[in-house]
């Protein structure tokens, strides 16, 4: 039983334990095998798929001198099993005791676990039914494989079945070292994805039993590509099946990413660079909208797409924004759709053109019929009429996205070297919390305006400034490295008139020039984080313009 290694580590495959639960492609892989003479040992309903083709199969059974039982719960979790995966070929007391127990080499395990993510994906799963997919000889067979990556070669994935048989036919019926030890390195990460995710599960059932949540650690599930359900964004009993992440407090120590890749996209940001996109959550959010019409996403749409979302999901009303290169170019909160898009749109119509549309309520006829008018890349809502999608969808170059409304609460980027993370900037502004600071203070009608625009700015780039109207926006100056020269820009990129408006800042105004250049173009009031050293004069200025300002004590930078 002693084995030769030449240069490139060959294992003849001469024993195979298949047993899967997705049958992709596994009766012409396990016929591949046979034909190189390959003895096929298998449980339960694969061994049934193999011998209904004809192919010859040794039962577990067979094997391990015990029946399956428990439905099913132990068939594969024995020494024989266990013991022709583990020992080392080469090491003389291993293969003494294989021979002394009758214990025979297993060279290659075929294995995919049971469909857990698939089983909780459903929304009227029990706690029970999710339990009984908890895979436990599967990931053993994984593991104790992967481990003897030596000796064994462990094949998880339908995906390589092609590239494993290329390789058995090269080489005769044998697989290399190099070729092992990847197999063994995916096996590893598929059994790593599998217990986050049931971990995160039991986590969420936890905290939803006892309302405590973790404080030492998080988890981020992964799940494969499958359908989102849309609901009304509006909806007040929309469950929160499930916390993707838990803490408390502060982050933890250590945290482990487990994320699934959904697609490759064509390109990054730019055509030289490769992208793809991975989804965290269960069902929600821009990464599980449904591609109803339209040309594939590209990188940059997703990104667009995500602020024009984040953006409209922060208005308990009807709204609609408009999104180019990240930064709201148009925002309105109107009684309905349609205006709401109208007044979105002549806030600033060139730049509206190629934009992405976010609105956080269905899409109706008379509103679709509005956006046609225009050429604009994508749309992220929660739903569309008949009506809406027949016009919508007639456009070939506009992709229609269907969003199922969620909020991450962990906020990951990546720098070189490492990681930042953060919770969720999830604030709002309370009227009753705000300080006015002025011997003015705002109007009703000024107040309303002070806090849409505070939620527009909330979503611009810093240094970020937006002078509003009360539920329109109306200039917005994002991304400049001087606050002052963010005001001014917002003014020139209006196209609306600027008198009597307000002004929202993302942070505090460092000097009062900023002020009194929006005072200049026509702004009547002002809302802003205040913590400058100088307040002071700020809020002098502002009394001596005879303008109102509101302090919210709340920053909103976004970098």
């Amino acid at each position: 039983m002693m084995t030769q290694v030449d240069e490139f580590g060959l294992r003849k495959i001469k024993r195979a334990l298949v047993s899967v639960s997705d049958k992709t492609g596994i009766i012409d892989f396990a016929r591949a095998l046979a034909e190189f003479g390959v003895e096929i040992i298998s449980t339960g309903g694969t061994a049934r798929a193999l011998r209904d083709v004809g192919l010859e199969v040794v039962d577990i059974s067979d094997v391990t001198g015990f029946p399956e039982m428990m439905d099913g719960r132990v068939k594969t979790l024995h020494p024989r099993v266990h013991g022709g995966l583990l020992a080392l070929r080469d090491n003389p007391e291993h293969v003494n005791a294989m021979k002394q127990h009758g214990i025979n080499p297993i060279d290659m395990v075929v294995v995919n676990l049971y469909p857990f993510a698939e089983t909780i994906r459903r929304p009227e799963v029990t706690r029970e039914e999710a339990i009984e997919q908890i895979d436990i000889g599967g990931p053993a067979m994984i593991r104790s494989a992967a481990k003897n990556a030596q000796d064994v070669a462990v094949v998880v994935s339908s995906s390589s079945y092609d590239q494993i048989i290329d390789e058995i036919k090269k080489h005769d019926g044998a697989l290399s070292l190099a070729t092992r030890e990847r197999l063994a390195y995916e096996a590893f990460q598929q059994t790593a994805d599998y217990d986050f995710t049931v971990s995160a599960y039991l986590g969420a059932l936890q905290e939803s039993q006892t309302g405590v949540s973790s404080s030492t650690s998080f988890t981020i599930m992964s799940f494969p590509k499958g359908g989102s359900t849309s609901r009304n964004i509006s909806d007040p009993d929309i469950p929160d099946d499930f916390s993707m992440e838990t803490f408390q407090g502060s982050l933890p120590a250590q945290a482990s990413w487990s994320i699934g890749k959904l697609t490759d996209l064509r390109y990054g940001e730019n055509p030289h660079q490769i992208a793809a996109l991975y989804q965290t959550s269960l069902k929600e959010g821009l990464a599980n909208a449904q591609i109803l019409s339209g040309k594939e996403m590209s990188f940059n749409n997703y990104i667009d797409a995500d602020a024009a979302w984040q953006l409209v999901t922060d208005f308990d009303e009807t709204a609609c924004a408009i999104i180019k290169h990240t930064n709201p170019c148009g925002c309105a909160e109107q009684s309905t759709l349609s205006e709401a898009y109208r007044k979105a749109f002549e806030a600033d119509p060139v730049s509206a053109y190629g934009g992405v549309i976010g609105i956080n309520r269905p899409i109706d006829g008379e509103t679709a019929t509005e956006i046609a008018k225009t050429f604009i890349e994508a749309i992220a809502a929660p739903d569309y009429s008949p009506e809406a999608l027949a016009v919508l969808g007639a456009k070939k170059n506009l992709r229609l996205m269907r969003v199922a409304p969620g909020i991450d609460p962990l906020v990951v980027k990546s720098i070189s070297g490492g990681y930042l993370a953060q919770t969720a900037d999830l604030a709002k502004l309370n009227r009753e919390a705000a300080v006015v600071k002025t011997q003015r203070a705002p109007t009703e009608e000024e107040w309303v305006a002070l806090e849409f625009g505070w939620k527009v700015a909330k979503h611009v780039k810093s240094n970020a400034i937006v002078y509003a109207r009360a539920g329109q926006s109306v200039g917005v100056g994002a991304g400049q490295m001087s606050r002052v020269d963010s005001v001014k820009i917002g003014a020139m990129k209006a196209v609306l008139p600027l008198g009597g408006t307000v002004v929202a800042s993302d942070a505090f105004f460092p000097f009062a020039d900023g002020l009194e250049e929006a005072v200049k173009n026509g702004a009547t009031a002002f809302i802003q984080p205040g913590g400058s050293v100088r307040d002071v004069d700020v809020i002098a200025a502002a009394d001596r313009l005879g303008v109102a300002m509101v302090f919210a004590g709340i920053r909103h930078f976004r970098h």
